[in-house]
């Protein structure tokens, strides 16, 4: 059974490295893209709340 093991591993190894290597960096990327559209999300809820105390009430009234 162990020596099956290490044949597998031996053989499969380099790929199945690469596999898990190729997912740690998609998921960076993508913890990366979240972490951009949660900063951007904040600057455009602060400049509606800017723009709208900047507005006459009348604007939003309609």
């Amino acid at each position: 059974m162990s020596d099956l093991i290490l044949r597998l591993v031996a053989e499969y190894g380099p790929w199945v490295l690469l596999v898990f290597y190729l997912l740690f960096r998609d998921a960076q990327k993508e913890d990366a893209t979240r972490e951009a559209l949660n900063k951007n999300t904040e600057v455009m809820i602060e400049m509606t709340t800017l723009i709208r105390e900047r507005l006459p009430r009348a604007a939003f009234a309609r």
